[in-house]
């Protein structure tokens, strides 16, 4: 499982999966938890420094913000320390609020088992399951592998020029004949130049795919092969 972190290019992407993470695992909680995840998410959305890890923020103004009393806020906090979600990084003392961060490791472990009701883009993004390139065996391919045209600048251009770095003969025979179609948001749609084609690299190597795409834009959130 990969540790997202969420600041750099494509941190808004990383924040969204990060949040989608927690609200898939409160939604499948009792009512008591998912209100502790609920007052959490509008705690980190409102206040937190994705940036810096930090979370600064005085008892009174989280009371006003979860529309609680200050007890209701401090064992709530307790909770949440308790959990391992929230790490002390200072102490409050002489007016400085207590400053906390978020372990989101931890919160990403906690959380793995409810992935798959997001979706299976989600789950395969998010980096739950294993990558199955062991199974794949590069056809044989005669004389040096051409490297790929730079010139478009897209997305797959540079992604594939990762992928001919990393296995120019896997290159050769799965990656080099896919045809970028369009993008979507996040989602890269790629057309295969057969149907067999198309679902042996969606089965053996979309993860591959996915992460040189990301590698390059951290914005591509999906990769969809048609033929």
């Amino acid at each position: 499982m990969q540790t997202l972190r969420p600041v750099g290019r494509g941190a808004s992407a990383r924040k969204y999966d990060i949040i989608t993470a927690l609200g898939a695992y409160a939604l499948a909680q009792g009512k008591h938890d998912q209100r502790r995840v609920l007052r959490l998410l509008t705690l980190m959305t409102a206040r937190y420094n994705w940036a810096r890890d930090e979370l600064a923020v005085g008892q009174r103004e989280i009371a006003r913000l979860w529309s609680v009393d200050e007890r209701t806020v401090k064992r709530e906090m307790a909770l949440l320390r308790a959990r391992g979600w929230l790490v002390v990084k200072r102490q409050g003392a002489r007016g400085r609020v207590t400053e906390h961060g978020l372990d989101l490791e931890r919160m990403l472990q906690d959380t793995e088992a409810y992935w798959a009701a997001v979706g299976p883009d989600f789950e395969l993004r998010m980096g739950a399951a294993e990558p199955e390139t062991a199974k794949v065996v590069p056809m044989p391919v005669k004389g040096d592998v051409r490297a790929p045209d730079l010139s478009a600048g897209t997305e797959w251009a540079l992604a594939q020029a990762v992928l001919h770095g990393e296995d120019a003969g896997l290159y050769a025979s799965w990656i080099a004949g896919l045809e970028r179609v369009e993008r979507a948001g996040g989602r890269l749609t790629l057309r295969a130049p057969s149907r067999f084609h198309g679902a042996y690299v969606q089965t053996h190597l979309e993860r591959r795919l996915l992460g040189a795409c990301r590698e390059v834009d951290g914005d591509v959130t999906e990769v969809r092969i048609i033929t």
